[in-house]
């Protein structure tokens, strides 16, 4: 059996952020912390050991989680997945991203998406099929789906 992710979610919405969590752990996944501003997402990043880090793009102080994906990119702690219902406000790079899973996600797809990156974070490249509502970013598209 492969090993359950560990998550961090970045997230200002207390009631997003518990349905998140409760959705991540009956996945078979474990949370490791939870936080609602940039400042508190590099104080888990140093604290923490999340193999995924799920980031709104919109946090308590503003529009940062873009910020927060280049510092824990920075880092190398752990990959990014923006969670956002404003995709359009991620840059073309992705900010070092894996990708994007939209909002409002379904419990479903979020779970077809944790399948998917758990695969792709322990044994990359993942062997499903990219799920529904998930979106790789360019350059983890190149690695993780190369065209046939």
């Amino acid at each position: 059996m492969t090993e359950p992710l560990k998550v961090l979610i970045v997230e200002d919405e207390a009631l997003l952020a518990m349905e998140l969590e409760s959705l991540v752990e009956e996945a078979g996944h474990s949370v490791v912390g939870w936080a609602t501003s940039s400042a508190e997402a590099r104080s888990m990043i140093e604290s923490t050991d999340a193999d995924i880090a799920f980031v709104d793009i919109h946090l308590t102080d503003g529009p940062t989680g873009v910020d927060v994906a280049h510092y824990i990119g920075e880092k190398k702690r752990s990959m990014v997945v923006f969670m956002t219902a404003n995709p359009k406000r991620i840059p073309d790079h992705f900010a070092g991203a894996i990708g994007v899973i939209a909002k409002p996600y379904t419990m479903n797809g979020l779970t077809s998406a944790l399948r998917y990156l758990q695969e792709g974070v322990r044994r990359p490249p993942p062997v499903s099929a990219r799920p529904a509502g998930f979106t790789l970013s360019p350059a983890f598209e190149a690695v993780w789906a190369p065209a046939a």
